[in-house]
């Protein structure tokens, strides 16, 4: 139902727009390649495990690579030739070989023998992926899925995957549908991803295949016993952005935040690093039936949310085109906005109202992913549960996907199990008291919430003419989104990006990704 009356010329001017701009950053996506894509593509070949100092061998095999040829002919031809040379069968012992020094990398003239191995390889490991795709689509046929909308997203994060698992289980059954375990601070800034099972992490628990596979397990249990199937969100952003949508996928994670964006504005990550990680992340999400959640939400902690509302709507955009272009279905696309309006602000509610209402009605097939309050969180723990409650009644009204149960100690402390219980009273209240409210909520036309949406479409169309004009890399360098100027020629993760030469080869792109 059409309940802002947007106008569909302006709206398929946007999109058109957002293509414009967006186009020119796929192309140098699919003409470049970085150290994590190379050792994602090795992660699906089977390299596992680290050395004594905790680095994987696949970061020891790339870098060992890259000494020798560079990486703009891909890793695959020259790992997979030296493997024939050495006589071996296991890509991990010919990573220990190369780290040890006694294993050296060409690129051979003929190289259609390691082609095909390196095809063999990845393609097991892909086959993995599309198992596990199949696995919970088989779970959710026979245990049920979660009995409404939105989803009800919970965070977890102690630091130790052994008392997150707990409180995972806890929360799934106080009525959580999905269970976000969140990174320790800093992980998103390290070239390479930890091994094994962790305990030592900070306002955050490490993102490790290991613990992947735990918390999956945990859930899988819970899910048996609810009734209905849990699902699993994590991080594929930072430095490691590929090689976290390689595990997730292979170890059927459901979810996993994945902007084109936020690294590069609140990490101060590398623009052509990030845009080149974030395109082979998403081809790995496509295919392995994962949704993404993007972080639109973010511009606003550091940009007033009245004033940068369109930047939002921009940013939104230019995700959905380069989800779409790497593959992504409508129905993955978690995109993200937030209730962030200074309250004190008038008619602060109707303006929240009118931009989720926005997001909602240009991306109507989209679950999206709604955020709560965070920047004007006070301390006064039974302000914020109203101002929560305020920000689940707007979720309702206008048929969000995804809900990010927000905390009343938010910014105070890390939540207690009885902090989150209390949060999820609230949501359980309003979604079980406004039902289906969401289809008598229809705004006047000529009101003050339909002239609001308007204005923020019309504000964002204007943006992305201009950023036409001047390149989305210019645009990011100048500060357009979160306040952030980050110049493509800087940032970190630079030095881990290597234009692709001509007869580079990678074995999990498809042809014309690939010069």
């Amino acid at each position: 139902m059409d309940k802002l009356g947007l106008d569909p010329t302006v709206v398929a001017r946007a999109r058109r727009l957002a293509e414009r701009a967006g186009a020119p950053v796929v192309q140098l996506a699919r003409s470049h390649t970085t150290v994590s894509v190379e050792r994602a593509v090795l992660r699906l070949a089977g390299v596992s495990g680290a050395d004594s100092d905790g680095i994987p061998w696949v970061n020891r095999l790339v870098d060992a690579v890259r000494a020798d040829v560079g990486l703009g002919h891909g890793v695959a031809v020259p790992v997979f030739d030296a493997l024939a040379r050495e006589g071996l069968d296991d890509v991990t012992v010919l990573a220990q070989k190369a780290a040890a020094g006694s294993v050296r990398f060409g690129v051979p003239e003929r190289s259609g023998p390691a082609k095909r191995a390196a095809r063999r390889a990845t393609t097991a490991g892909l086959k993995r992926v599309d198992r596990r795709r199949i696995e919970r689509e088989r779970l959710i046929a026979r245990l049920g899925d979660a009995p409404r909308r939105p989803w009800i997203y919970l965070i977890v994060a102690t630091g130790d995957i052994y008392e997150d698992i707990p409180q995972a289980q806890a929360a799934a059954r106080a009525g959580a549908d999905v269970i976000a375990v969140i990174r320790s601070t800093g992980q998103s800034l390290l070239d390479y991803v930890p091994e094994g099972a962790t305990r030592e992490g900070f306002a955050g628990t490490y993102a490790t295949q290991e613990n992947f596979r735990l918390m999956r397990s945990a859930l899988d249990e819970t899910s048996r016993e609810l009734g209905r199937y849990v699902r699993l969100t994590n991080y594929a952003s930072g430095l490691c952005m590929p090689e976290m949508a390689v595990m997730a996928g292979l170890e059927r994670l459901d979810m996993m935040l994945n902007d084109s964006m936020y690294g590069i504005l609140f990490r101060d990550i590398n623009p052509i690093r990030t845009f080149v990680d974030q395109r082979f992340s998403r081809q790995i999400h496509a295919r392995a039936g994962i949704i993404i959640n993007t972080g639109e939400d973010n511009y606003l902690t550091t940009a007033d949310a009245v004033e940068a509302a369109h930047t939002v709507t921009v940013s939104q955009l230019l995700n959905e085109y380069f989800a779409h272009e790497a593959g992504l279905a409508d129905w993955q696309l978690g995109l993200g906005h937030a209730f962030e309006i200074n309250p004190e602000v008038p008619d602060s509610f109707r303006m929240e109202l009118a931009h989720a209402l926005l997001a909602r009605e240009l991306f109507p097939d989209a679950p999206l992913k709604w955020m709560p309050p965070t920047k004007h969180m006070t301390g006064d723990v039974f302000r914020g549960n109203l101002l929560d409650g305020f920000f689940n009644l707007a979720g309702v009204l206008t048929g969000q996907g995804i809900l990010l149960v927000g905390m009343m100690t938010e910014a105070v402390v890390t939540p207690w199990l009885s902090d989150r219980d209390i949060a999820l009273q609230n949501v359980r209240y309003v979604l079980g008291g406004a039902g289906d409210l969401h289809e008598d909520f229809v705004p006047a036309p000529g009101g003050f919430i339909r002239s609001r949406a308007h204005h923020v479409l019309g504000e964002a169309v204007e943006l992305l003419e201009k950023i036409v004009d001047d390149t989305l890399l210019n645009a990011i360098a100048d500060g357009t989104f979160g306040i952030m100027k980050r110049p493509a020629d800087r940032g970190k993760g630079l030095d881990g990006v290597a234009a692709q030469e001509p007869g580079y080869f990678n074995p999990v792109l498809p042809a014309e990704d690939q010069r």
